[in-house]
């Protein structure tokens, strides 16, 4: 069975008469004729019954018009979103990220795309660096923000975007809220509220005071940003966040503090695979990112 028997099938029955379908498909009647009649033989079953130089559709012929309908439309709708794939202004951009980076970082930046490119959609999938990783060399996403940034592997290409300092959060109540930067050393004795094991997040913050000699004593773990500010608001333990998730979002029970021992930071960019070419929508979301972050760190300094 092939596409043109079904067009021509579809073009005798809405004009119920082959040379009036045959000449709007500009083919010749007898084309039309046996294309219908191969159709017929393959189905085994008359689709039409003849009558003088009009036709109309039997009752196998009703039943299999719907079906071709519903088939034809489908076929149109996946040859669209092929086209919407191959055009990089009008696809849809599969993007991962972190939990640390969906309050201000990632708002920002598809704002700023967005305003340029409004025809482009994005379908996110959220998780830790390690899932974002596998999402990508599996082919599910395309490119993900991550944070920290992992080094470059024979299969994931890396790129920054910036660096920032982690911030101490406690609560107002705490001995040290009053500081204007603290060691990390300072809350060795307190319990900490941190990401679950296998979040990069988690690891930064347990390095950091490995630096100054003692191991945090994590009494709370999540992988929700919220509630680890809440959890630390509600004066159940201390926490070490980037300072983008703390400036102007700090919780009203809670103050923030920098780190002057250690100095701890965390970068955050894209990983994108070496294994298979972006898509276009994803390459040109990918350059925007380029020039955005070298438009800001031009500007910083």
């Amino acid at each position: 069975m092939e596409m043109r028997q079904i067009k021509y099938f579809m073009e005798v029955a809405k004009e119920e008469h082959v040379t009036e379908a045959a000449y709007r498909l500009h083919v010749a009647q007898s084309a039309v004729s046996r294309q219908i009649a191969k159709l017929e033989d393959e189905l085994g079953v008359e689709l039409f019954l003849r009558e003088g130089r009009s036709v109309r559709l039997t009752h196998a012929g009703k039943i299999f018009l719907q079906h071709a309908e519903t088939a034809m439309d489908a076929m149109d709708k996946a040859v669209q979103a092929v086209n919407d794939y191959l055009n990089p202004e009008a696809g849809k951009i599969r993007l991962g990220f972190p939990n640390s980076l969906a309050t201000k970082t990632l708002p920002r930046v598809i704002s700023a795309f967005r305003s340029q490119y409004s025809d482009v959609g994005f379908d996110f999938n959220q998780g830790s660096n390690r899932e974002l990783r596998e999402l990508v060399q599996s082919g599910e996403i395309d490119l993900a923000f991550v944070s920290p940034v992992p080094e470059s592997s024979p299969e994931i290409e890396t790129h920054i975007f910036f660096s920032e300092h982690m911030r101490a959060l406690i609560p107002t109540h705490h001995r040290l809220a009053k500081q204007v930067s603290l060691n990390l050393r300072d809350l060795m004795d307190d319990q900490f509220v941190l990401f679950r094991t296998g979040y990069d997040m988690r690891a930064l913050v347990i390095e950091a005071c490995r630096q100054v000699n003692f191991e945090p004593a994590v009494a709370f773990e999540s992988d929700d940003i919220y509630t680890i500010k809440g959890l630390v608001e509600a004066g159940l333990g201390v926490s070490l966040l980037p300072e983008t998730l703390l400036i102007d979002q700090t919780p009203m029970g809670t103050v923030s503090i920098p780190v002057s021992v250690p100095r701890v930071t965390r970068t955050v960019g894209v990983i994108i695979t070496k294994t298979r070419p972006l898509p276009p929508s994803e390459k040109l979301f990918y350059d925007f990112l380029i020039k955005y972050y070298n438009r800001l760190n031009d500007f910083s300094f």
